[in-house]
C-alpha cells in the first residue's frame, strides 16, 4: 500500500466533508447527533463484537488489566457513549455566532463571527469512546474530523465509525466529515502531519510521548499539552478544615487525572499545625509522601523528595511536599515547576487570592478549589476535547467554542478606502 496517498486521499475526501458540513444548519447537525446515538445503541451486539477482536489482540500483547477495561465497550458504556452524542446535540451552536460589533467612523459597521476551524485530525490512543466524543465535538462546531486511534483499538473503531458515517450519509451530511485512518502503520501519522493546506489542526490525546512525537514531526498547528504538574498552596490565612478537604480531593478523588495535584505547597506559619493532620488522611487513603527537609521535621516517615520530583507528573498516590516562607516563594515554585495546567491557593485573604489569580500563569487557577474541577463538564462548556495549555487559540477546556475560530465581518454602505 502506498500509504502517502492513502492518507492524502482520506484527508481530501475529508476536506470536502468540511465544506459540506459548514453548510448545515444547527437542527440537522443536532437530528444527525440523536439518529447516530440510536444507531449506536441499535448495533451495539455488532460492536461488541468487534471490541472482543481487540480484547484478544490486548490479552495476547499483555496489555495490564487497566488498559483492556479502557479497551472494553460493554453495554452500558455504549448506552455512556450514545448519550453523550444526544448531550451535545442539546448544547447552544457556536457557529454563526457574531460575538462583537462596532461602528466606524465612515458608517461601515465592523464585527467579529464564530465560524468552524475546518478540518480537524484527532490522534488518541486506547478508548474507543474517544472516536464518538470527538465526532459529535466536531460535528457540532461545524468541523470535519480525520482520526487515527491506536493500533489496539482498531476494530472497535472502525465499528463505530462505520455506523456514524452511514448515519450522516443518510441524513444529508458528506460521509467525508467522519474519515478514518483505517491502518495501524505510524507512517500512516507521520504522513497526515505533513498535510498543511489541507489539515486544519491536530489535537492530540494521549500520554506525553505520543504528544511529543506528534509535535516534533507536525508542520499543521497542534493544540497540546504535555502533562499536568498541578499545585496547591496552603496560605497561612487558609480555613485549614476547608485546605484539607481541597488537598485530599485534588489528590485521592482520582490520581490518574491530569488535573490531579503533584505538589502541595504549605505556608510555614501553619505547617506545623497543619500537616500532622493533612499527613495521616492522607497516608489512611495510601497516599505515599516526599516531602523537603522541613516538612519530614514535622512529619516523620516522609520520604525526601528531589528536585527532579517536583518535574514528576505521578499519575498516581504519591505526592511532593514543600514548606515555603509566604506566598512568593509558593508562586516562585510554581512558575519554576508547574506545567501551566492547574494550580491553586487556599486563603481567606481577598488581596493574596486576586493576586494568585494574576501572577500564576496557568490554564486555570482557582481561589479555594480543587484543580480537579479543570474539566469542561464541571466549567459548564458541557463537553471537551481535552485541555489545551497552549497560549495560541485555546487554553483550558477546550469546548465547542473553542473548536470554532473568528472571522471579520463588514457591513457598509458603499464606503470606500480614501
Amino acid at each position: 500500500m502506498d500509504i502517502r496517498k492513502y492518507v492524502a486521499d482520506l484527508a481530501r475526501e475529508a476536506k470536502a466533508g468540511a465544506r459540506s458540513l459548514g453548510k448545515a444548519s444547527s437542527g440537522q447537525k443536532n437530528l444527525v447527533l440523536v439518529k447516530m446515538a440510536e444507531a449506536l445503541k441499535k448495533r451495539r451486539t455488532e460492536l461488541i463484537r468487534e471490541n472482543r477482536k481487540d480484547l484478544e489482540y490486548a490479552e495476547k500483547k499483555g496489555l495490564s488489566k487497566a488498559l483492556i477495561d479502557r479497551l472494553t465497550l460493554n453495554e452500558k458504556r455504549i448506552e455512556e457513549m450514545a448519550q453523550g452524542l444526544i448531550e451535545v446535540s442539546q448544547l447552544p451552536d457556536p457557529v454563526g455566532e457574531v460575538t462583537k460589533m462596532w461602528k466606524r467612523p465612515n458608517g461601515m459597521t465592523v464585527g467579529k463571527m464564530r465560524v468552524p476551524i475546518g478540518l480537524i485530525g484527532i490522534i488518541y490512543e486506547s478508548r474507543p469512546n474517544v472516536t464518538a466524543d470527538a465526532t459529535s465535538l466536531c460535528l457540532k462546531a461545524g468541523n470535519a474530523v480525520i482520526l487515527r486511534g491506536g493500533s489496539e483499538a482498531i476494530h472497535s473503531n472502525r465499528a463505530i465509525v462505520k455506523i456514524l458515517r452511514e448515519v450522516a450519509g443518510k441524513e444529508g451530511i458528506h460521509e467525508g466529515a467522519i474519515t478514518f485512518i483505517d491502518i495501524a502503520d505510524r507512517e500512516a501519522i507521520m504522513e497526515l502531519l505533513k498535510l498543511e493546506g489541507i489539515v486544519d489542526l491536530i489535537i492530540p490525546r494521549g500520554g506525553e510521548g505520543l504528544i511529543r512525537a506528534v509535535t516534533e514531526n507536525s508542520r499543521i498547528p497542534v493544540l497540546k499539552h504535555y502533562k499536568g504538574i498541578c499545585h496547591i498552596f496552603v496560605d497561612r490565612d487558609a480555613d485549614l478544615a476547608m485546605a484539607e478537604d481541597i488537598c485530599f480531593n485534588a489528590k485521592v478523588q482520582r490520581p490518574g487525572t491530569c488535573n490531579a495535584m503533584e505538589t502541595m505547597l504549605v505556608d510555614r506559619k501553619i505547617a506545623k499545625s497543619f500537616l500532622p493532620v493533612m499527613a495521616r488522611r492522607f497516608r489512611r487513603a495510601g497516599v505515599v509522601l516526599k516531602g523537603c527537609p522541613e516538612t519530614r521535621k514535622i512529619v516523620r516517615g516522609v520520604a525526601p523528595v528531589r528536585q527532579e520530583d517536583y518535574y514528576s507528573e505521578y499519575l498516581d498516590l504519591i505526592l511532593n511536599v514543600r514548606v515555603v516562607k509566604d506566598i512568593d516563594e509558593a508562586m516562585e515554585h510554581i512558575a519554576t515547576y508547574s506545567s501551566a495546567h492547574s494550580d491553586s491557593i487556599v486563603t481567606k485573604d481577598y488581596g493574596k487570592g486576586m493576586r494568585f489569580l494574576r501572577e500564576v500563569d496557568s490554564s486555570a487557577v482557582f481561589v479555594n478549589a480543587s484543580t480537579r474541577l479543570n474539566d469542561g463538564y464541571q466549567f459548564g462548556l458541557g463537553a471537551e476535547i481535552g485541555i489545551s495549555t497552549d497560549k495560541i487559540h485555546a487554553r483550558g477546556p477546550m469546548g465547542l467554542e473553542e473548536l470554532t475560530c473568528t472571522k471579520f465581518i463588514v457591513l457598509g454602505s458603499g464606503q470606500l478606502r480614501e
